[in-house]
């Protein structure tokens, strides 16, 4: 059974390989379809922010994603069937260009091949959620397949909307947009945990504490993103167009790595939380102490106590450093035929789009994984693509290639569930367990 445990590890960090150059398109097709970067230069740009995700995320998608189905009514074929089936989906949608989710992929491959094992009441498909936070479950993930990309292109339009005021000489572009940063300001202070309230700083210095506490690194990001843009757009009426452009492709640079920063943060948690579900069924299974394990396999989940108290999960460090690393990876070995897709079948992309759309893309990814939900980064950044061409007419999109794009999301969830299904059975039969 451990060596079962093992062959899910490494094709878990082998979906993720395949998840970063299938989604690489997604960080880099906007910055290469506007010669910013070359092909080359955008996926090091972006492996790098991958990677870099490491230090700025918890693992809230994480636990989300292992708690798809109930861990106590499977067993590890289970797992292994989903893993395999989301790898052949991705490949299949790379091979034919098809900009699908490799998250909803994962997600229907494990509740497919739960289902197969052990009927519907084994998936988790709603979870209030705990005062203040949002509920969980595979429903509360499958109406993101709608919201995420629409978020995205609401925020998209609403930021080009902003932009294009703000290239006017008036005076009130300028005053929103002061009012903005102002609000943001207070806003992300109110978000802080600051020296007194960090249960274990990582630094002797309280400024230095502070700054690299992961929570607020996701908040400074945040403000360092809208104050960035709003202080373009403070300057940006006294610009000629040579002039604009020109800055516009340095912020391009900026929203890029944010981007990227929220890809390698969601997308990696997924294939953390299949590792940690994986390891606590091993457990579950086969009767083994988790205190009999190495070190390195000490995996526990968040849970309730039997006193109602909350117990807080433990993942060892070589799960995340190692899945961060594998999607960093694969992102540096690119997915050139979707970036064709991305980067100029939906609609036509200058560095203006580019900027609009990947800081929508990368404010929602923010925002979702802050709220714990496992949202679909291709489906994000395709809202915001279409967010940012509607603001030069209806007709600027190719609504043609955008219902195929539709047509494939709506049906990842269904193809995988039902391709792990039969590969349930299949490895059911010769694997006895």
């Amino acid at each position: 059974m451990l060596t079962i445990l093992l062959v899910i590890i490494a094709l878990a960090l082998v979906f993720d390989y395949i998840n970063g150059f299938h989604d690489a398109a997604n960080a880099i097709a906007t910055i290469v379809a506007t010669k910013v970067l070359t092909p080359f230069q955008a996926v090091c740009w972006a492996a790098f922010f991958n990677f870099l995700a490491y230090w700025v995320f918890g693992f809230g998608v994480a636990d989300t994603v292992a708690k798809t189905a109930d861990t106590m009514q499977i067993n590890l074929i289970v797992i292994l069937a989903g893993v395999i089936a989301a790898i052949i989906w991705n490949l299949i949608t790379w091979w034919f260009g098809i900009p699908s989710s490799s998250s909803h992929t994962l997600i229907g491959g494990f509740a497919g091949a739960a289902i197969a094992h052990a009927g519907l009441d084994v998936v988790v498909w709603y979870n209030e959620g705990k005062a203040g936070h949002m509920p969980t479950g595979v429903l509360v993930i499958i109406g993101f397949i709608v919201l995420a990309p629409l978020i995205g292109a609401i925020v998209s339009y609403a930021i080009s909307i902003w932009l294009l005021h703000s290239a006017k000489r008036s005076i009130w572009p300028k005053l929103f947009t002061l009012t903005l940063m102002v609000v943001t300001v207070i806003f992300i202070d109110s978000k802080m945990i600051y020296y007194r309230d960090i249960p274990h700083p990582s630094f002797d210095s309280k400024f230095l504490s502070v700054i690299f506490e992961s929570h607020n690194l996701k908040w400074l990001l945040v403000a360092f993103i809208i104050l960035s843009v709003s202080s373009f757009c403070l300057i940006f009426s006294f610009l000629n167009q040579n002039q604009s452009t020109a800055w516009l492709k340095k912020m391009q640079l900026l929203s890029s790595a944010a981007f990227s920063l929220g890809h390698g943060g969601n997308d990696s948690q997924k294939v953390m939380g299949i590792i940690a579900a994986a390891v606590v069924v091993y457990i579950n299974t086969s009767g083994v102490n988790i205190t009999d394990l190495p070190s390195s396999l000490q995996v526990s989940l968040p849970s309730i106590g039997a006193n109602g108290e909350e117990l807080t999960g433990h993942m060892p460090a070589w799960i995340p450093l190692a899945c961060y690393s594998a999607i960093a990876i694969g992102t540096l070995s690119g997915g050139w035929k979707i970036v064709k897709t991305m980067g100029s079948k939906i609609t036509k992309v200058t560095p203006f789009e580019g900027v609009t759309a990947e800081t929508a893309g990368a404010l929602t990814l923010y925002f979702t994984e802050h709220l714990k939900i496992p949202v679909s980064t291709t489906h994000t950044i395709t809202g915001s693509i279409i967010g940012s061409g509607v603001t030069k007419g209806v007709s600027a999109v190719k609504w043609g290639v955008t219902i195929k794009l539709l047509w494939a999301w709506g049906l990842t969830i269904p193809v995988s569930a039902a391709l792990a299904a039969i590969l349930y059975y299949i490895l059911s039969f010769f694997i006895v367990i």
